[in-house]
């Protein structure tokens, strides 16, 4: 049997199973792999939150594995599993597998980032009312959100995937298409994304 869909909007998350050593990296340079993988943890519950309340169909998309039991309620969570060589191959598949089921808009967001609310991903549904492609900038040089009313596989190919300039070389391929950018947000990747942030303070202390 089909999957039954309730709404023509989706809601993509892309995460990574939470395993030590192998989240984080970079921050875990920092603070050690253990409170790399409790803030990771702390990040995947936030965006759990503000994504249950949002009037979507809504999918994660692990990594490594779909785990039975976990902070994503397989009542308010499709589960599956990402498929690709690289982030921008695993992506396209996700956007495509929403588009073969009929959904007519399709939003993929990570899962570290903390500065974003349920209402920005509503805000950035209504976007694609009157835009073919809405994006969330980050402030590495990537983004945090991209949405289409399509698939667009030419915006997931040939980047070099966290690196500071996927956002612009996304962009350079937009230059004829009806597209917003979204205000810019910070994910948390390094020590000096988080080390000023009050909700990051009880991590740090010893």
């Amino acid at each position: 049997m089909g999957e039954t869909i309730t709404s023509k909007n989706l809601l993509l998350i892309f995460t990574r199973n939470p395993e030590f050593g192998k989240v984080k990296t970079r921050l875990a340079r920092d603070i050690g792999h253990q409170a790399a993988l409790d803030i990771y943890k702390f990040l995947l519950a936030h965006t759990a939150k503000i994504c249950t309340p949002l009037d979507t169909e809504k999918a994660v998309y692990y990594s490594e594995e779909i785990p039975n039991n976990d902070l994503w309620n397989a009542t308010v969570f499709q589960k599956k599993k990402q498929i690709g060589e690289d982030l921008g191959e695993r992506m396209q598949n996700a956007f495509a597998e929403g588009f073969n089921l009929g959904y007519s808009k399709i939003i993929i967001i990570g899962s570290d980032l903390y500065d974003i609310e349920t209402k920005d991903l509503e805000q950035a549904f209504k976007v694609l009312n009157n835009h073919e492609i809405v994006i969330g900038p980050a402030e590495d040089g990537g983004y945090y959100l991209l949405g289409m009313k399509q698939l667009h596989p030419k915006l997931f190919k040939n980047k070099n995937w966290g690196t500071a300039t996927v956002l612009q070389d996304t962009i350079n391929e937009l230059k004829k298409s009806n597209y917003k950018l979204l205000e810019k947000r910070n994910d948390v990747d390094l020590y000096s994304d988080i080390k000023d942030h009050p909700a990051f303070i009880p991590f740090f202390k010893v």
